[in-house]
């Protein structure tokens, strides 16, 4: 066994494999880039080294530096993760010439799969079930429309080196297979440095599973379970699960053999995963293979009780595998959701920023967090913007997902745009507790699971969050009065009160909020003492709602309830909750189940709201312009795309806000530009008045 290991990576998986390797004994060796410098992998390492600036090409993906540090530290090994370098031949090779032992397949094996053509070429060959598709290296236009016109629609072009869902395009008809072509052309190349595409049929309703493969280098391979990921967005994982479920005994036995026999085929050795579609017939069908370890392997463990790291490291020091077939034991069921900064209500762009206030789920047997990340920590826009993984397992499905409802409804996070809400609304989707999905679940759900047209009980809960932020606005001042008082010396301070004076009357307070949609609620709290206790009115939206609490430490614990008689409110019909609140300077945080709702306290003069449409020519984030798709001077319609930037190496279109001329492109293609830059402008055109005017 190695006793020294350099990893290769950076965040979340960086800090799993620290985990086990130090756990092993193995001392382990980080890198890090001017982003990383304080990241949680490189706190967590014996030792660590500066790879360069930011950028992955700067830093993560210099092979030479890696390896040079490598002898330098004195590893004897180097483990990739996933991303980067991960299936990368080139720099497994120049590992295997340098005498450092890369954890995972040869090089040879990583290029065979490297290729999707070519490797749905080697599985056909080893009768691996294919999708009938185009994969040959002819890529002219004229060739490929003509195989896209033969093989039928729909039919989906992939990137023949990608993954990822990028430089994967999806196209219905004729019409549009030269556009298609054209940007996964663009993304690919971007992506990966090689623009070779290849086609096959698109199944309308397929499940995604895949099979967890390991292999020695004794020759010995076996399949260690099997995960379902149909559950996906821009052909990106969101949910992963294990045991895929409702495949009969017979069917997993077929399609883990399968698996074997496809890395097999290659001589592999690692862990590696065979991806399948399954057809609605139960027919199934190879679509790649990855030779590395996935992001979803913890749900393999979750159910083996295997330690997939453990293993790889095992194996790339030459022993055998620890289990055979026959000794392999599934138990229970697990799930895996992928906490992302992203913001659902606005396409899903990713998100930058600090995470400002971070609180985990506790862990235990049944719950397993793998994270990056710590409280405080800022995600950058030069990576990908994974915050977490969060793990759920128990002895069946049904109560392995009632720990994962549970568990996100525990996970809070402030500072940034975040995916909590939208994960727990799949979570919670009968269609998706059934077990009735597809890889299209998502496409056909959207609107609920992202929140559009909220339901009742969502808008009774934004009620309920409005008005508890505003009960916080006058507790948070209570606690400030107190504190001012302590520090005048003066329990009877005037400087102590938090509402205006009025004889005979009883205290009135005014808060103003401003919410995420960046609406201005005034709110009007009335304030009376009930036994000792501060009670509180509030007139919202028709209803008339009881307030009291206090506020403890960094929990909201309060009393609300519907009444028009205060003094009886409470005690008859009151609803106790317990609220955690995250404030940073003026903007605060209210977590209620899995929803977050943000509040910034401003002063209570009206503030003009305004929905600026040339918002929309502004780049929604840090990235890089791709292309124009029109020219200056040309007339465009609302919601017409004119230009296309890149970010996290996904591809945005910039749409027209309005009809209008194209007067000015403010960046040329290639050029980089911030989150905010205004990067055209649209003249609107002018609606001239139908009204013919009276002959002089």
């Amino acid at each position: 066994m190695f006793t020294k290991l350099l990893i290769a990576n950076r965040g979340e998986i960086a800090c799993r494999i620290i985990k086990t390797a130090q756990a092993m004994g193995v001392r382990t060796v980080a890198l890090y880039s001017d982003a990383d410098i304080d990241a949680r992998h490189v706190a967590m390492a014996d030792e660590s080294f500066y790879l360069g600036g930011s950028a992955p090409a700067d830093s993560y993906l210099k092979a030479d530096l890696i390896i040079d540090i490598a002898k330098k530290s004195g590893a004897q090994a180097i483990h990739p993760g996933y991303g980067f370098l991960s299936e990368n031949a080139e720099f497994a090779l120049k590992c295997e010439q340098s005498g450092i032992a890369f954890v995972g397949p040869s090089a040879a094996a990583i290029d065979s799969m490297g290729s999707k053509s070519a490797a749905k070429e080697i599985m056909g060959a080893a009768n691996v079930p294919l999708v009938p598709g185009y994969h040959g290296d002819a890529q002219d236009d004229a060739l490929l429309i003509a195989e896209a016109n033969k093989m039928g629609f729909p039919l989906l072009i992939k990137a023949a080196y990608g993954g990822g869902g990028k430089g994967m395009r999806i196209v219905e008809n004729s019409g549009e297979v030269l556009e298609a072509i054209q940007s996964a052309r663009r993304e690919a190349i971007s992506s990966f440095g090689n623009d070779k595409l290849l086609m096959e049929r698109y199944l309308r309703q397929p499940r995604h599973v895949e099979v967890q493969v390991f292999a020695d280098s004794q020759g010995d391979c076996i399949y260690l379970s099997d995960r379902d990921c149909s559950i996906q967005r821009r052909h990106q994982k969101v949910v992963e699960e294990a045991p895929a479920p409702g495949l009969s005994d017979a069917l997993r036995v077929s399609m883990g053999e399968a698996a074997v026999a496809a890395a097999k085929a290659i001589n592999y050795e690692g862990a590696g995963t065979v991806e399948f579609l399954l057809d609605t017939d139960g027919s199934f069908y190879f679509m790649e293979m990855n030779t590395r370890l996935q992001v979803e392997h913890p749900v393999t463990e979750m159910v083996t009780g295997q330690d997939l790291v453990k293993w790889q490291l095992m194996v790339a020091s030459g022993s055998k595998l620890p289990l055979t077939q026959d000794e392999v034991r599934i138990h229970g069921h697990a799930f895996e959701v992928r906490i992302y900064a992203e913001d659902p209500q606005n396409d899903f762009l990713p998100a930058s920023g600090k995470l400002n206030f971070l609180r985990e789920p506790e862990q235990s047997k049944f719950v397993r967090i793998d994270s990056g990340v710590r409280e405080n920590d800022v995600i950058s826009n030069f990576y990908d913007p994974m915050i977490s993984k969060l793990i759920t397992w128990d002895e069946s499905r049904p109560r392995a997902l009632q720990r994962l409802v549970h568990a996100l409804a525990s996970y809070q996070i402030s500072g940034l745009k975040h995916n909590i809400e939208f994960l727990a609304n799949i979570a919670e989707h009968d269609a998706f507790s059934d077990a009735n999905f597809s890889t299209d679940f998502i496409a056909r759900y959207g609107d609920a699971l992202i929140g559009h047209g909220l339901s009742n009980t969502k808008t009774n809960e934004r009620q309920t969050a409005l008005a508890l932020a505003a009960l916080y606005q006058l507790c948070a001042r209570k606690e400030d009065a107190k504190r001012c008082a302590i520090n005048s010396h003066d329990p009877y301070s005037p400087w102590g009160a938090v509402s205006g004076f009025r004889l005979n009357s009883a205290s009135v307070h005014q808060v103003a909020l401003l919410d995420d949609e960046q609406h201005v609620n005034h709110l009007e709290l009335t304030e009376t003492q009930l036994g000792g206790q501060s009670v509180y009115q509030l007139n919202l939206n028709d209803s008339q709602l009881t307030l009291s609490g206090e506020l403890i430490g960094e929990t909201l614990h309060a009393e609300i309830a519907l009444s028009s008689n205060c003094a009886q409110a409470i005690k008859r019909t009151g609803h106790k909750i317990k609220v955690p609140v995250s404030q940073v300077g003026e903007d605060f945080t209210l977590f209620i189940n899995s929803s977050s709702y943000h509040y910034r306290a401003i002063q209570s003069e009206v503030v003009e709201e305004q929905d600026n449409l040339e918002d929309k020519l502004k780049a929604p984030m840090n990235g890089t312009i791709v292309t124009h798709l029109v020219e200056m001077g040309d007339s465009v319609v609302a919601g017409q795309g004119i230009m296309v930037m890149e970010a996290m190496k996904m591809e945005y279109t910039i749409e027209a806000p309005f009809d209008g001329t194209v007067s000015a492109f403010f960046f040329k293609a290639g050029e980089l530009v911030s989150d905010g830059m205004l990067l055209a402008e649209v003249e609107p055109t002018l609606v001239e008045s139908s009204l013919a005017e009276e002959p002089a």
